[in-house]
């Protein structure tokens, strides 16, 4: 439906707004007039996540992908909530990552719908920590340290598109291309590091502003007196990700990590893999076969670390506020306008602007809500 006039309570302001559209384009947005919007219609900016690694049964690290392939996964992704993401890559040989990227930024370029759903690009790897238990399910064999060739050649391949790339600080050579990085307009974000709370801080000093699914990526056995957690939560400058599935970080680690950061340094991402939104069963991460149990969780056959997950966006809210015990309405933004802002991006409802936006339905005092997506009206 192109055309729609919508009465409902905006999230970012709490007020009750009538937004009005014609082909796909807001014409009015404005306070909505008497009576009051149902008590349980919500309007709330689209999700948008950085991490998304696949979906919908479609792996991104492939090379045989095409228009349809990242179509179904995009469309899939809106189902859930979730408007744009940054389609991210993995450690992988650098040749073989590069000529990915090169073959999806073309892929992208062919259509209308995909410019609109991937607003970006991911680099996670390969300049991440080889260490046991930090390197994840990345293979530490394919890693390697940061070079300024490494920067420029991500950035002409890319064009002007977002870029986010996550490293391991520790690595040598990359306090220097961190600079470099966002002289080239990349954010940086750390993850799949050791590094300590000096080295740390000297990345935040060189540029980087986020730290990559803080919890993840890292053993599941830590030091109790000195370990990246805790590190990370005393570097200030640092907004880090987490992945709200009640898996991959505990309910009482996610609530300790909202009470010790302060809900202004944190956001949600789904780090979902090709196995998100699809049935239980066997799927790769690039060439890591991957196993799914009606519990989703993402495992490497007969290992114990998690790979990725199978979290659908919007249930990533649900699941936020259940481990918070908050309203939903309290941690929508950690996945919309937080992401947004540290992107440098700046979507907003208002006369002129695309009709892209989440409806979301409740019954007050019940457990229950039902999200209808809108994109382009």
């Amino acid at each position: 439906m192109e055309t729609g006039d919508l009465s409902a309570w905006y999230l970012p302001t709490r007020q009750p707004m009538r937004v009005r559209w014609s082909k796909g384009v807001i014409t009015h947005f404005e306070p909505a007039g008497t009576p009051p919007p149902p008590a349980g219609l919500w309007l709330a900016p689209p999700l948008l996540d950085v991490q998304v690694n696949g979906y919908a049964g479609v792996d991104f690290q492939q090379d045989n992908l095409t228009v349809d392939d990242l179509l179904r996964a995009a469309r899939a992704l809106r189902a859930d909530g979730c408007a744009t993401f940054l389609l991210t890559l993995i450690t992988d040989d650098w040749f073989n990552l590069t000529g990915r990227l090169r073959q999806l930024v073309s892929l992208r370029a062919q259509s209308e719908e995909l410019k609109s759903a991937i607003a970006g690009w991911h680099i996670e790897g390969p300049f991440l920590s080889t260490e046991p238990g930090f390197h994840g399910a990345h293979d530490p064999a394919l890693m390697r340290d940061p070079k300024p060739e490494h920067i420029y050649e991500l950035r002409a391949l890319a064009g002007r598109d977002p870029v986010l790339l996550t490293l391991a600080p520790e690595r040598r050579g990359a306090l220097d291309v961190i600079p470099l990085a966002v002289s080239c307009d990349m954010k940086v974000s750390l993850g799949h590091t050791n590094a300590s709370a000096e080295i740390l801080a000297q990345a935040v000093r060189a540029g980087a502003t986020m730290f990559t699914h803080l919890g993840n990526g890292c053993p599941r056995e830590l030091d109790r007196h000195d370990n990246i957690l805790w590190r990370v939560i005393e570097t200030p400058g640092l907004t880090v990700s987490l992945i709200p599935d009640q898996i991959h970080v505990s309910p009482p680690l996610f609530r300790l990590l909202h009470r010790s950061l302060g809900p202004e340094r944190i956001f949600y991402t789904t780090d979902a893999m090709a196995a998100a939104g699809a049935k239980v069963g066997k799927y790769t991460i690039g060439k890591v076969q991957v196993e799914v149990g009606s519990d989703q969780i993402v495992r490497q056959p007969g290992k114990t670390n998690f790979a990725g997950s199978a979290l659908k966006p919007s249930d990533g809210v649900f699941r936020a506020a259940a481990m918070l015990n908050c309203p939903w309405q309290e941690v929508w933004l950690r996945y919309s306008q937080t992401p947004e802002r540290l992107l440098g991006r700046h979507r907003t409802l208002a006369a002129g602007e695309r009709a892209t936006f989440c409806v979301v339905r409740g019954i007050e005092g019940r457990d229950w809500r039902e999200v209808q997506p809108y994109w382009n009206g």
